[in-house]
C-alpha cells in the first residue's frame, strides 16, 4: 500500500506558476512562460520544463504532465503585468548602466547584424489581450545585445520611454535611436522590472 502511494506521488515544484501565455489559433503553436525556483522558461506544447511535459496551452492556463498526472497552471495573479511592472521602475541611478564607444557599436552592428537577426527570437508578451512587450526567447551570446545587458527570457517593455506595444513600434524606433547618446530599456527579468542603460560616447 505504501509503495502504491509513493508511486502515485508526483514531484511538482511547489512554486511552479504560469506567468505568461501567447495563445495561437493553432494550439500547437501556443507558448507559455513558466516560472519555478527563480527561473523562467518559454515552452510550447510537447516541450519539457521543471520536470514536466507541457500537454496543452489555452488562453488562460497551461496543462503540464508529471509522470502521467496532469496539473493545470492558471495564469498567476501575482505575476506583474508588463505594463504595471514597467511603471514600477525607479528613475534613480541604474546599476546596470554601461558605456560603449559609438564608433565600436556602429562597427559591430555592421558585422553582427546578420547574426543578431538570425539568432534572436522575439515572442509577444500580452497584458489583458494586448501586446505589452516582447519576450526575448533567444539572444546570441557575445553580441551587442548581451553586451547591452539583455538576456534570454527578458521581456522588453520600453525603450527610451516608448512602450513596445507592437513590432511596428520596435522597428520605427530604429531611426530615432541612431542619434541618441543614451539608450534606456525597461525589461521584466524573472518577473521583476530591470532598467538597462547604455551611454554612447
Amino acid at each position: 500500500m505504501l509503495f502504491a502511494l509513493l508511486a502515485l506521488a508526483v514531484t511538482v515544484p511547489a512554486d511552479l506558476v504560469a506567468v505568461g501565455i501567447v495563445a495561437n489559433r493553432n494550439p500547437s503553436r501556443s507558448v507559455a512562460l513558466l516560472r519555478s525556483g527563480g527561473r523562467t522558461r518559454v515552452v510550447g506544447v510537447g516541450e519539457t520544463a521543471f520536470g514536466g511535459r507541457v500537454a496543452a496551452i489555452t488562453a488562460g492556463a497551461v496543462m503540464v504532465e508529471f509522470e502521467g498526472r496532469r496539473v493545470e497552471l492558471r495564469l498567476s495573479a501575482e505575476a506583474p503585468s508588463p505594463v504595471a511592472a514597467a511603471r514600477a521602475i525607479p528613475k534613480e541611478s541604474d546599476p546596470n548602466a554601461r558605456v560603449l564607444q559609438r564608433r565600436d557599436v556602429e562597427k559591430r552592428l555592421g558585422e553582427e547584424a546578420p547574426r543578431i537577426l538570425a539568432e534572436t527570437t522575439l515572442m509577444p508578451a500580452l497584458d489583458a489581450g494586448r501586446v505589452a512587450g516582447f519576450t526575448l526567447t533567444r539572444v546570441p551570446e557575445g553580441s551587442l545585445l548581451t553586451d547591452a545587458g539583455l538576456r534570454a527570457g527578458d521581456v522588453l517593455t520600453q525603450i527610451n520611454d516608448t512602450p513596445i506595444d507592437s513590432m511596428a513600434t520596435l522597428i520605427a524606433l530604429w531611426p530615432r535611436l541612431q542619434n541618441e547618446s543614451t539608450l534606456r530599456a525597461i525589461v521584466l527579468r524573472n518577473g521583476q522590472p530591470v532598467s538597462l542603460t547604455v551611454s554612447l560616447r
